[in-house]
């Protein structure tokens, strides 16, 4: 079987003439290969060279070939290089066979043939090639039926799966991304040793797993993966705060939901409507203190007073042990945790001006995203139910319209600032300020004083008199 019609991309070419001149067979292998024959349409960034002989030499040569806007990158600990040309990166790597020790994933690697190469692959998905010297351009390689694997959409082990997961963990956590991503099934024996070999995990880097974890989050159903996660043990291994959200307890009759399946459904919902990733950890993590807040009381049932709050002030732990970001992303997902129940209240007829302002001033420019979530968070199976309640979140956002545009509070700061009131009332800082500022915001918040200067320096002054403080020409 042929593809040469199908290497458009002029990178192939030049690849097929500097593979020629150092008489080293060499292979397009791995996803560009696999998204080929499953006709996937995306932009492809990356893209595999395997060649018999040196990587780096012929990733140098064609470097060369290329000219100055190649990028070439030399990774001689790995046998490895990289060439970065016109938003695509080409890894090119000679064909080898690795052996594993027990307690790293690093494998020991020695030259080998293709055949050595395509046996160290994680999937037969993934050990597809398509050769690209002139003679054999476009040449099928299959040697594990990977075609036939796609056609039946199961992601299965070329060799041993127990070996395979075994000798680097991290391929477990590859095998659910990549089901999830392409919405196929995990073939059962594989499945199994994944069961078997979860624990192995522990010798994986967290960066490594956290960058599968986000890819699978990124996907267009994520609850595929979490639920492979879950009943494959793996998400014990790295989150089990997530884990603890799983489960029903029965008092009296009453019942509260599973609140990681309902997680799940959230996750699911944002994800029809955003690619933002912090928006979609924000929706993992809008209801993790939920086990911890659990608390049954007679004739109310189930509660979980505070979790919003709990739950923020979990997230930077959280973030910090998956080693992802501890800077303004985690902020945000903390302000989404701790802000999701605010606007259920608002729907309400009676709500004030104060409370919208509230959360205007509090949410700042992101209350557009809270709202996504506040959505994503109806998961009833009741149409009613999720109609009444997506209704009451319209309401609430021509509230937010309305007080917003006549109040302008989002992001608002005090008309006066501290280092005026200092100059005002002749007084360094100290606690006086902190009083005479939280005074300005909370009657500007609460409509009591309009957002100028004028009417909160009058504002200001009276109060200021009420604890006992001069006007510096009243001095």
């Amino acid at each position: 079987m042929n593809y040469k019609d199908s290497l458009h991309n002029p990178i192939f070419s030049t690849i097929s003439k500097i593979a020629d001149q150092l008489n080293y067979p060499t292979y397009v292998v791995g996803g560009w290969v696999r998204d080929l024959l499953l006709d996937r349409k995306r932009k492809i960034e990356d893209i595999d060279f395997v060649c018999i002989g040196s990587g780096i030499t012929l990733a140098k040569k064609i470097s060369e070939e290329l000219g100055e806007k190649a990028v070439l990158k030399v990774f001689k600990n790995f046998g490895t290089a990289m060439i970065s040309y016109k938003g695509e990166n080409y890894e090119f790597v000679g064909a080898r066979k690795e052996s594993y020790r027990r307690d790293s994933r690093k494998p020991i690697v020695e030259d080998g043939t293709l055949e050595d190469d395509q046996n160290r692959r994680d999937f037969t998905v993934n050990a597809m090639a398509l050769q690209l010297n002139s003679k054999e351009y476009g040449d099928f390689l299959d040697p594990f039926n990977g075609k036939d694997d796609l056609k039946k959409k199961i992601i299965k082990t070329p060799l041993n799966p127990n070996t395979t997961f075994d000798d680097d963990p991290l391929r477990m956590m590859r095998a659910i991304r990549f089901t999830t991503q392409l919405n196929f099934t995990i073939d059962q024996e594989t499945l199994d040793a994944i069961k078997k070999n979860a624990e192995r995990l522990e010798i994986i880097s967290q960066e490594r797993i956290t960058d599968e974890l986000n890819k699978i989050i990124l996907t267009t159903k994520p609850s595929i993966g979490f639920n492979l996660l879950f009943d494959t043990n793996l998400l014990h291994q790295f989150f089990p705060e997530m884990c603890n959200l799983q489960g029903v307890e029965k008092i009296n009759n009453h019942l509260h939901k599973d609140n990681f399946y309902h997680t799940l459904e959230v996750l699911d919902n944002i994800s029809l409507n955003t690619d933002d990733i912090w928006l979609r950890w924000a929706a993992i993590l809008h209801d993790i203190a939920k086990p911890q807040t659990k608390k049954y009381e007679e004739g109310i049932g189930w509660t979980f007073h505070a979790h919003e709050y709990i739950g923020s002030k979990m997230v930077k732990g959280i973030f910090k042990r998956l080693k992802l970001p501890l800077n303004h992303k985690m902020e945000f997902v903390k302000k989404m945790v701790a802000l999701h129940l605010r606007p259920i209240v608002l729907a309400q007829d009676i709500v004030s001006d104060s409370a919208i302002r509230r959360l205007l001033f509090d949410a700042g420019d992101d209350i557009d995203h809270l709202m996504i979530l506040c959505d994503a968070d109806i998961t009833s199976k009741n149409p009613n139910k999720v109609k009444k309640y997506l209704d009451n979140f319209q309401l609430v956002r021509k509230k937010l319209k309305i007080v917003e545009e006549k109040d302008r509070i989002r992001n608002f700061q005090p008309p006066i600032n501290g280092n005026e009131i200092m100059q005002i009332f002749n007084i360094s800082s100290g606690k006086e300020i902190g009083q005479l500022k939280k005074l300005i915001k909370d009657a500007i918040l609460d409509g009591v004083v309009e957002n100028n200067k004028e009417d909160a320096l009058t504002f200001l002054t009276d109060k200021a008199k009420e604890l006992n403080i001069k006007k510096r020409n009243e001095i």
